[in-house]
């Protein structure tokens, strides 16, 4: 590269660093705020003049919160919720790409509209809809009230997704594993499954995140048996409109974060990788 036109660009990309930096800081201080206050004493948090650091940190907000007797069960039911709709949404989302990708049938374009539209309509606005479907199968006060409504707003986003990917893979490739002997379902799993595999996660991410954080159908389906509610619900034990213990939201919610930034530690290199487009031919 040219010394000179190198020198005329480098303000420019110092100035995207740094505005990425402030981002970065602006988006991660929250987080740092939520972190601090768990570790800091009742006094400093309800204090006029808050600081940005602790000189004292303290473990109290998190005994009581692991002192809660349900909250071992809170943090099972969510694992339990978040981990059902990441499998399911992700194998029925790869399964419909591949069908929508690979074959013609009628209504196959009216199908693909359907999952576009189904994404524009708020959840809002179906919670109660879907609070009389529940009662009349029965499934209120259970985690399968929670289960279905996520993995039915996973699906058009991992859908559309994955239908990229599929559609990148050549199919020279199928038909070459075809003449190799390899079967539809072969194909399908050893071979399709591993190359869509980025796109997999990165949607499994965005489904883990939205059922682990769910509050609105948490409180809206799960009336009566505190048995099988989740952490979000968990952070009301601690908020009292007439004493609220922000100490123990702030542990509650540093506890919660916990398992999605294991999940991303876990998916980091596939995620960029599904982020960063499909196969490439």
């Amino acid at each position: 590269m040219n010394p000179v036109r190198a020198r005329v660009r480098r303000p420019g990309r110092l100035a995207a660093e740094a505005s990425a930096l402030l981002i970065a800081v602006v988006v991660a201080f929250p987080l740092y705020w939520m972190v601090l206050s768990a570790f800091r004493a009742a006094g400093e948090i309800e204090s006029s003049e808050p600081r940005p650091w602790t000189l004292a940190p303290s473990l109290d907000s998190f005994r009581r919160v692991f002192g809660q007797q349900e909250f071992g069960r809170y943090f099972l039911n969510s694992l339990v919720v978040a981990g059902s709709v990441v499998i399911a949404s992700a194998l029925i989302a790869f399964l419909a790409a591949t069908a929508v990708t690979r074959f013609r049938f009628r209504l196959r374009t009216t199908l693909l509209i359907m999952f576009l539209v189904a994404q524009t309509v708020p959840v809002e606005a179906l919670t109660i809809p879907l609070f009389f479907l529940m009662r009349d199968a029965g499934q209120l006060n259970t985690l399968g009230s929670l289960i279905l409504p996520h993995i039915a707003f996973s699906l058009p986003f991992a859908f559309w997704m994955l239908r990229g990917f599929v559609k990148a893979v050549p199919e020279a490739l199928e038909e070459a594993a075809y003449i190799d002997g390899a079967t539809r379902a072969r194909f399908l799993w050893q071979i399709l499954f591993p190359l869509v595999l980025p796109g997999l996660v990165a949607t499994s991410v965005f489904s883990f995140i939205s059922a682990w954080n769910d509050f609105l159908f948490a409180k809206s389906f799960i009336i009566s048996d505190t048995s099988q509610s989740t952490l979000p619900m968990a952070l009301l034990v601690f908020y009292k409109p007439d004493d609220p213990d922000w100490g123990g939201v702030m542990a509650a919610s540093t506890v919660m974060t916990i398992p999605v930034l294991v999940f991303f530690v876990l998916v980091q290199r596939r995620l960029v990788s599904g982020l960063g487009g499909a196969v490439k031919d």
